[in-house]
């Protein structure tokens, strides 16, 4: 009979759900009976084919354990649930009692080290930090600083070009030139910046940062250069540092110097690292060409002025002894631990 049939179904639900212990198990049980294809609905459809006379009977029967076994679920889904979140509670247990797990303590990358090292220096002798795009137009990047095109110095920096005047510039100069059209002397600024070339090796990076400094009155002088020079020295490779200059060429410096500090390792005597010479190459610099003044509606007959621009990750080689230029920037933490 068709009741006998709906009591069956009913006890097999309760059965299977007194052996459910989990919510996946007690789905398994719905999906079983409730389910589109489960017993129960199945059953329903059934009723269909009966007399008139008994579907009320057995559609009242159906739905009754219909709505048994829904609340039978919910019941022991509640449970599960309530099981489920103590267990859950029980394995994220902190032991207050228990020592804290000491924090890694974090620190400055070397070039930003290095950076802020050479910023300071500068800024203590009362120049200002200037900073301009790192996107920037053939004009301030070259023709400004006496670098026509065609020049043969531009060969000398391996441009990336974003179009036939747009470029990432390959030095901070371009600053200098912003600030010099911006105002009148007296003019004393660093520019601290990120730089790019097409270069890549163990001592060149496509990538890598530079400072430049500038100062612009009446009566500077390549004194007044080298005397600023060997403070800075002194301040970042230590008191004991020296300096010597070597004549040089740049399109935008005439009289042009290199500038070399003695040998951090041999203290001169000559080793490995400065080849033996005794002497390692730090930053370029030289008194400003007066084309370069005109080129900013400054009169070379009034004013003077020097320039100098030095690769932080150099001075930072220098400083710590590294001889590869790409581990700055592999973020090997074993490595930038060292710092």
């Amino acid at each position: 009979m068709p009741d006998k049939r709906v009591r069956a179904i009913l006890k097999g639900a309760l059965e299977d759900l007194d052996c459910a212990a989990s919510g996946p198990d007690l789905e398994q049980v719905r999906v079983k009976y409730l389910g589109k294809k489960g017993l129960l609905t199945q059953l329903l459809r059934w009723m269909a084919t009966l007399p008139p006379a008994e579907r009320p009977v057995v559609g009242r029967g159906a739905n009754e354990a219909k709505a048994r076994i829904e609340a039978e679920l919910d019941r022991r889904l509640g449970v599960a649930l309530q099981d489920a979140r103590r267990a859950r509670l029980a394995a994220d247990h902190v032991d207050l009692t228990l020592p804290g797990r000491r924090t890694e303590p974090g620190g400055l990358h070397p070039l930003s080290r290095v950076l802020n090292e050479i910023v300071n220096v500068f800024v203590g002798l009362g120049f200002s930090v200037a900073e301009g795009p790192e996107v920037e137009l053939d004009h301030y990047n070259f023709e400004a600083l006496n670098i026509p095109k065609e020049h043969p110095a531009r060969d000398m920096q391996d441009t990336f070009y974003i179009s036939e005047d747009v470029l990432l510039r390959t030095h901070t100069s371009p600053v200098q030139i912003r600030t010099m059209l911006a105002q009148k002397p007296p003019v004393r600024i660093i520019c601290p910046g990120t730089v790019y070339r097409r270069d890549a090796d163990i001592t060149h990076s496509p990538m890598f940062h530079q400072v430049e400094g500038l100062a612009v009155d009446r009566d500077i002088s390549m004194g007044d250069l080298k005397g600023t020079l060997e403070l800075f020295a002194r301040e970042l490779f230590g008191p004991e540092s020296q300096i010597r200059f070597r004549p040089s060429f740049f399109p935008f410096t005439e009289p042009s110097a290199e500038v070399d500090v003695r040998c951090f390792l041999c203290k001169g005597s000559g080793c490995r690292v400065c080849k033996g010479s005794g002497w390692l190459e730090i930053l370029g610099c030289g008194m400003v060409h007066p084309q370069v003044f005109r080129n900013v509606g400054y009169d070379p007959e009034v004013v003077t002025g020097w320039a100098f621009g030095m690769g932080v990750e150099r001075v930072a080689m220098l400083k710590y002894g590294v001889d590869d230029i790409r581990l700055f920037f592999e973020n090997d933490l074993r490595f930038l631990a060292q710092f």
